[in-house]
């Protein structure tokens, strides 16, 4: 029951001008601004989990949206120009939505946070990090506005010092399930400002899995080949669908205090190309539909791995593919944060892990036709979850999607 993950955007620099308008109390106040960033944040996160799994089209993938996404925000605070539009069209912010209003839903959300995190049911935690050198100096507005989020270290004359100390950040906000988030040549003397996100979730399931009923049985990794792993196996009443839109069964299993839950997406075992289906039909309307709490709960016998996954994603490729602009380059432009030229993200880092058990978890175009739709199963139904499926674990309150994944190879 283990999920975390942490997210690092390392900015490589010498140092440019301007806080985010010329006149920040010309912008009013915008009461739909919050939701307009949760929305914005869950098209990015759609976007972000199909052009992973096009990277990674073999391989097990688990990451958090929600940590990339915050660490992306506060790139997007500190930049102005062409990179500050290249940023927001990437994060999906509303064309009519200014900085100071995102800024507003962000603190809010921030707060909203830290004052109702249901410590007697789950655990989600999540840190945003500013990391400037001591040699960079950084506008008083913006020292003024984010003063929890900023915080100076000498990596000019300490890089290791510095790298040291963020790691062990990370590690602390992560309960430490994510070690070594920066590598070792991952900060050097030339190094301005590192942007880093942590995040941590522990949920109980509402309805555990006896431990008992756990067993090694067969896992499908393709036509041709099969590996043992321990099933977790219980019958209990879930809320269970058929999407068609989707390509998927689909099974909600809730964590204690019902307002997170994880979501199986489970293709047809004779789709080959189910998972990546799945993954390209995922949108917000489509996710809503899946989420909504309008179905019934029925009786379902569950059968799902029990497995821990950790993963490294080298996210720059990933980014830049998904138009964050000039963020890498020599021409980007982070005036809003500063006045001096020059400042540049050097790499993207993002680590997570998943344990998922009896307990709990620890972190952290489809085709019309399906054989599980013609025949479906007499009652109870049956969710087997016996080869390659999409995952993700969603929170209600805010409709944010905070960590996905595809389990597709339990040897890998």
């Amino acid at each position: 029951m283990l999920k975390v993950v942490a997210v690092g955007l390392l900015v490589l620099a010498t140092v440019n001008s301007q806080c985010f308008y010329k006149d920040d109390s010309s912008k009013k106040l915008d009461p739909e601004a919050r939701t307009s960033l949760y929305r914005g944040q869950l098209e990015f996160t759609l976007n972000l989990f199909n052009a992973i799994n096009k990277a990674v089209p073999d391989d097990n993938i688990f990451f958090s949206p929600f940590s990339v996404y915050h660490a992306l925000v506060l790139a997007y605070f500190s930049a102005g120009g062409q990179t500050e539009h290249s940023l927001k069209e990437s994060l999906r912010i509303a064309e009519n939505m200014d900085k100071i209003n995102l800024m507003t839903a962000y603190k809010v959300d921030q707060r909203s946070r830290a004052t109702n995190n249901n410590s007697d049911s789950y655990e989600f935690t999540s840190a945003n990090k500013l990391f400037t050198d001591t040699g960079l100096q950084v506008r008083q507005c913006m020292l003024d506005l984010f003063g929890d989020e900023l915080e100076t270290l000498n990596f000019r004359e300490n890089p290791e010092a510095a790298r040291v100390y963020i790691n062990d950040w990370v590690s602390r906000i992560t309960k430490n399930n994510i070690k070594d988030l920066l590598p070792e040549d991952g900060i050097t003397q030339a190094t301005k400002l590192v942007l880093a996100n942590a995040a941590y979730f522990k949920g109980v399931w509402a309805s555990k899995f006896p431990k008992e009923r756990t067993k090694k049985e067969a896992f499908f990794v393709s036509e041709t080949r099969q590996t043992l792993v321990p099933f977790m196996k219980q019958k209990g009443t879930f809320h269970y669908m058929v999407s068609d839109e989707l390509g998927a069964q689909i099974l909600e299993l809730p964590y204690k205090g019902n307002d997170i839950s994880m979501y199986i997406l489970l293709p047809p075992y004779s789709m080959k190309e189910g998972v990546t289906n799945i993954i390209a039909n995922l949108t917000p309307e489509r996710l809503a539909a899946v989420v909504e709490e309008g179905y019934m709960g029925r009786e379902v016998i569950v059968e799902i791995p029990k497995f821990t996954v950790e993963r490294s994603l080298p996210l720059r490729d990933v980014l830049e593919r998904l138009g964050v602009g000039d963020l890498f380059n020599a021409t980007a432009d982070f005036s809003t944060l500063t006045e001096q030229k020059g400042i540049l993200f050097d790499d993207a880092v993002h680590k997570a892990k998943i344990q998922n058990d009896e307990e709990g978890t620890v972190a952290a175009a489809a085709t019309a036709i399906f054989g599980f739709r013609s025949s479906r199963p007499a009652e109870p139904s049956r969710f087997i979850a016996n080869f390659p499926f999409v995952y993700l674990i969603y929170e209600r309150p805010t409709n944010s999607i905070l960590f996905m994944g595809v389990y597709r190879d339990p040897k890998k």
